[in-house]
């Protein structure tokens, strides 16, 4: 039976073990997920700032090859610290080792401290999306010239819902698109529009949201009727997987 829609679980790497984590993907995967996510940051977000975090894109490769059918990916790359010809590089060897199932994130990132604790710049926001659309660009021209290039079709998904500039990235390139579930129908709306002005078809564009917490009905329904295609769920250590499965179960099993 086809799922009214997809399903990811976005695990955090932080205030957890490699192990804990490992065990995490491998039962999500084993429970259903159409796909599975890291992070891209260098310090945990919520709770004890200088806790246990790890690295993303290092844990993706080990993903990739510890899991068999659920795309992969980062949600999302900070394209402000990851130099775009080698980060095609990354993404087409991850895309390999996972045997074609890597979906390539791109952001433009937000959270400040990894940028200067790391010695990047943080620019301003219109700055930071100058920079991932530049990013964009150089990855595809990598990409095209990698040999062997990817395995799979490596779709890029970019994220984000800034009106004014980011979202006009998002209609020239992305093939998915991610926000926040609470902010999706109106920025969908949004993308919408900027797809009409710089002449791209809204339908190519696969929409995509993240819920934090527990799934409310409500709001599943409201993100479905808003055009809403895959859902992904974030879950934190110990990784709790009843709110997935519950949700799994919501898509149609």
């Amino acid at each position: 039976m086809d799922r009214e829609f997809e399903v990811g679980a976005w695990l955090t790497p932080q205030h957890c073990t490699v192990d804990q984590l490992r065990a995490a993907w491998r039962a999500a995967e084993d429970a259903g997920a159409d796909s599975l996510w890291l992070w891209d940051h260098f310090f945990p977000v919520t709770g004890d700032p200088d806790g246990v975090h790890f690295e993303g894109w290092t844990l993706l490769s080990a993903l990739a090859v510890d899991t068999s059918r659920a795309a992969v990916g980062m949600l999302v790359t900070n394209a402000s610290y990851r130099n775009p010809d080698l980060l095609a590089d990354m993404a087409r060897t991850v895309d390999h080792l996972s045997g074609g199932r890597a979906v390539l994130g791109m952001g433009a990132g937000w959270f400040e401290r990894d940028c200067t604790e790391y010695g990047y710049p943080f620019p301003s926001g219109r700055e930071r999306v100058r920079v991932l659309q530049g990013a964009v660009e150089r990855v595809r021209d990598r990409l095209a010239r990698l040999v062997p290039g990817p395995m799979g079709p490596l779709p890029l998904l970019l994220a984000g819902d800034g009106q004014q500039h980011l979202l006009r990235v998002v209609a020239t390139h992305a093939d998915l698109w991610n926000t926040m579930a609470w902010r999706f129908v109106e920025s969908s709306q949004a993308l919408d529009r900027w797809c009409e002005k710089v002449g791209r078809d809204p339908a190519e564009i696969r929409r995509t949201a993240f819920l934090v917490g527990e799934p409310d009905p409500a709001q599943v329904d409201e993100l479905l009727a808003a055009g809403a295609q895959h859902l992904m769920l974030q879950l934190n250590a110990p990784y709790e997987l009843a709110p997935l499965r519950g949700l799994i179960d919501r898509a149609g099993g």
